[in-house]
Order: structure tokens, then C-alpha cells, then sequence
């Protein structure tokens, strides 16, 4: 999928390749961490709402922001999924029609669509830093008059440039000297979350144009996630709850980059006793410990699946059994307390 060497593949013929017609999810970790209780969970989600429908599953290994991966950390992403009994049909070590699965390896296909973006007339480059931003937003008569939000936005629209660059003026050229922001319109975005209904949300106010890319090469998260769903055919997106305010800036992106997009599904969080979502911190509920201190693949499952709503107290159970009772209807919405002593208490069973 990704061009020959020196050449950015046409978006418009990316898209028209993708894969169509079928139940397509993706199960997404990022090597910066070991996984987690709480990646379990959010993995565990997508692959029941996926197989229970007969779908088939892609490995796609989230490591963007280079500087943060660990050596080996996609291998152990994979070998902890493996472990829990969770499996998947395409990744960089099988066969499929959407490789690499790596996003490092996808740079020209994310250059690809913000070529397609200028078009549209929705890029523009940014010299302003996080720090002129700061300033900015905290100066006495920052954000325009009557604008709901002023100098609360992250970035409103009488930052931009003033004229826009022409439509197309972007042509894969990086100067190094500018982030590239997305143009994001002043509008309210309603969608259904599968979890949660009908949501609604205007990115336009709330965070302003973002950045797609930053100066240092760095390609953004909402891009990315958007253009490898799009070209790997993803009909699901199952996430945490805590990635819901991301919707309203895909769904923009997904429009603008003249795509269908996926159904939501946002999952509870896991947090831990001091309420905050678990974190690569929580280095006790890896499952890499867990694995260590003797407890079992199907005890990890059980203690998800009663956290998840499916069952009415943990008990031990393999992935494929979990399907058997896997419902949307019965998945709560409410994030759940880590006790402090689950490890040990896992590891009794």
C-alpha cells in the first residue's frame, strides 16, 4: 500500500482500495509501556464485538511518537494479547491486503492525506508554539468578541493565517519551520456510540484547529488513527471512554478526507484507588506481573468480564466462551476501582 520509494501514493486511490463489505476491527496497543489491566479491557471489548459478528481482526502497533517506544515493546503488545487468548487475522507477520501494520512504516500515506486535506482546503501551517498559545489565549482581550469560549479555545480561528493558503498549496514538502493544523469547522457533530447513544459535540469550539503534524515529524494521533481505519476497511472502533472527545475531530477528518466512518464504542475505564485511569505507572497490574505472579489468562478474562457487565461475579472463563454472553446491552458505562490487592487475590484462584 504505501508508495515506491521518493513518491506519496494518491490519496483518492488508497481509498478506493480499501478493504469493503465485511465486519473489520482493529486491536491497536502502543509500545510505550507494558500492557495494562486496563489495555486488556479495552482490547478484550474490541475483538467480542468483532468476533461475535464473525469479523475478522488486524494488529496494528501504534508507535507514532518514536522517541517513547520501548525495544521489543510490539513483540510483548503482541505476546500479552496472545497470552489472554485474544488472536487476530492480519499484522506485519501474516498475510493482508493492508500492510504494514506499523505506523511508523505508514508516514507516506499519512503525507498522502494531508495532500488530500490542502486540497480540500482544510491544512494550513502554524509557526505558533505551545508557549505563543499560552500567551495568547491568557492575554487580556484574547479570543474574538462574542465568540463563546475567546481565549479558552486552544487554537480559534482568528489565529490563522489571514489569508489561507490556496487550496492545494501543500505538496508533501516538510520545512521543518511549522506545525500543520486541520481546519475545523465551528459546528456540532452527533453520532452513536454503541455504549452510549447519541453523542454531540463541537470540536470547533472546544479545541480549535489542531495539529496533524508537528514540526518535528511527528504525525498526530487523530490523523493517524483516521487514515489507517479508513484505508485498513475498519468498521468498529472499540476504545476507552476516555478517547470519546476524540470523536468529534475524526468524524471532521473522516469527512474531509471523503470517507465512511466507523461505528463507536467508548469502554468504561479501569482506574486506580487514588480515581485516576490506569496508567503504564501501574506497573503491578501489567500483565506481564500478573503472568509472573501465576495468575491464569482465564481468571484475567473472568475479572474483565464481570468488570465489563458480562458476568454476574468473576469467575474463570476463555475469550471464545465470552462470546456466548457478550451483548451491548449488558456492557455498563461505569469505570470501576481497581482494588489494591488484585494481583494477589488473582493469583489465588
Amino acid at each position: 500500500m504505501v508508495g515506491a520509494s521518493g513518491s506519496i501514493p494518491d490519496w483518492n486511490t488508497l481509498l478506493a482500495s480499501r478493504p469493503q463489505g465485511a465486519v473489520r476491527g482493529r486491536l491497536a496497543p502502543s509500545p510505550t509501556g507494558e500492557l495494562h489491566l486496563g489495555n486488556a479491557q479495552s482490547a478484550l471489548g474490541a475483538w467480542l464485538s468483532v468476533r461475535h459478528r464473525g469479523g475478522s481482526l488486524v494488529l496494528r502497533i501504534e508507535d507514532l511518537d518514536k522517541d517513547r517506544v520501548l525495544p521489543g515493546g510490539a513483540q510483548r503488545c503482541a505476546r500479552d494479547l496472545e497470552w489472554l487468548g485474544l488472536d487476530w487475522d492480519e499484522d506485519d507477520t501474516l498475510t493482508g491486503p493492508c500492510a504494514p501494520y506499523q505506523q511508523t512504516l505508514r508516514q507516506d500515506l499519512y503525507t498522502s492525506a494531508l495532500i488530500e486535506l490542502s486540497r480540500r482546503g482544510r491544512l494550513f501551517p502554524c509557526a505558533l508554539s505551545r508557549q505563543d498559545l499560552r500567551q495568547l489565549a491568557s492575554a487580556p482581550h484574547a479570543g474574538e468578541p462574542g465568540e463563546p469560549g475567546g481565549g479558552d479555545r486552544r487554537y480559534p480561528p482568528h489565529l490563522r493565517p489571514d489569508p489561507l493558503p490556496a487550496p492545494g498549496w501543500f505538496h508533501g514538502e516538510f520545512s521543518g519551520e511549522c506545525n500543520l493544523r486541520f481546519l475545523c469547522e465551528d459546528r456540532d457533530d452527533t453520532w452513536q456510540d454503541l455504549l452510549h447513544g447519541e453523542q454531540r459535540d463541537n470540536a470547533g469550539r472546544r479545541c480549535g484547529d489542531f495539529v496533524l503534524r508537528r514540526r518535528d515529524g511527528v504525525f498526530s494521533y487523530q490523523l493517524a488513527a483516521v487514515v489507517d481505519d479508513a484505508l485498513m476497511g475498519i468498521t468498529d472502533v472499540v476504545r476507552g471512554s476516555d478517547l470519546l472527545d476524540s470523536c468529534s475531530r475524526q468524524l471532521q477528518l473522516w469527512e474531509a478526507l471523503g470517507a465512511t466512518p466507523p461505528v463507536f464504542a467508548h469502554l468504561p475505564l479501569l482506574r486506580a484507588g487514588h480515581g485516576a485511569k490506569l496508567s503504564k505507572r501501574e506497573s503491578d497490574l501489567e500483565l506481564a506481573t500478573l503472568r509472573r505472579a501465576g495468575v491464569r489468562p482465564a481468571t484475567v478474562l473472568g475479572w474483565l468480564g464481570w468488570s465489563l457487565g458480562l458476568l454476574p461475579a468473576p469467575r474463570p472463563i476463555g475469550a471464545h466462551d465470552l462470546l456466548d454472553v457478550f451483548d451491548w446491552s449488558r456492557i455498563t458505562t461505569e469505570d470501576r476501582v481497581v482494588p489494591p490487592d488484585l494481583t494477589t487475590a488473582l493469583a489465588g484462584q
